[in-house]
């Protein structure tokens, strides 16, 4: 089903998307890795080999994303899937994170995600269709202490994807989003650095492969929203329905950063 597809995967150097362009590769299709690291994805992509593409893409950059998604598409003559990737955050009291910081985060996380898919958008119009894959958060569901910016940034991807996921039906071109929970990637030793709350998740922290698989069955399948994992999404689900309770039963357990 993933044989030949064109899959443009954002942040890509490391993490969640190199272990997916590992297994689309392994399926067959063509991954497209595009991260700030040139050399870095080129050392990516000779690990898994097969056919595939590398392109510096700052997806804080306007120019750069558009530019580089119209090389793409002239390259390989279309782009059938895209996996916005890329973010980053950082764990800190909202008293003393600099609001430098809480721009930034929003910046890559949320504004990434618009700058590609309005790169991309009008190729997949012109193609018929094609597949829009955010990668959000539990965070964007479920906001704990020191967690307030980088919150912020999912809750608005999962937002955007929604309303996207409704506009974009017409035009025979499926969204979905995939929420984890804490995973055992780069990711953590920016937003963590002393490695106290790795440590405090150790034991349901998820592996990027892991990660990786999922949302390649949700390329195949085209699942509008998948959380990670099952267990938490049935306490985020019950933490909607009673707050207050939650906080109280739960709230130190859950602010562990």
């Amino acid at each position: 089903m993933l044989r030949g597809k064109i899959v443009l995967i954002t942040g890509a150097a490391s993490g969640i998307g190199a272990e997916t362009a590992k297994l689309l590769a392994a399926a067959g299709a063509i991954p497209i890795l595009t991260g700030r690291r040139l050399d870095k994805l080129r050392e990516v992509a000779d690990a898994i080999g097969g056919t595939n593409g590398c392109y510096k893409m700052d997806v804080t950059d306007n120019d750069e994303v558009e530019r580089a998604v119209q090389l793409i598409a002239k390259d390989f003559g279309r782009i059938d899937i895209l996996l916005n990737n890329a973010g980053y955050g950082v764990f800190e009291l909202f008293a003393d994170a600099p609001i430098e910081r809480f721009q930034e985060m929003m910046d890559t996380n949320y504004m990434g995600i618009i700058r590609c898919t309005k790169a991309v958008l009008p190729i997949m119009q012109k193609q018929g269709g094609g597949h829009i894959i955010n990668v959000a958060s539990m965070a964007g569901k479920l906001s704990t202490s020191k967690s307030s910016g980088y919150a912020a940034t999912k809750h608005a991807v999962l937002g955007l994807t929604n309303a996207m996921r409704s506009e974009f039906a017409s035009m025979n071109i499926y969204v979905s989003a995939i929420n984890p929970g804490p995973i055992d990637t780069p990711f953590l030793h920016i937003a963590d650095p002393q490695g106290h709350y790795a440590s405090k998740v150790q034991g349901f922290m998820l592996k990027p492969a892991r990660v990786a698989e999922v949302i390649v069955q949700v390329m195949k399948r085209r699942k509008p929203e998948v959380d990670l994992p099952r267990s938490a999404s049935i306490g985020i689900r019950i933490y909607g329905l009673f707050p207050r309770l939650a906080d109280r039963l739960a709230g130190r357990w859950l602010n562990r950063k």
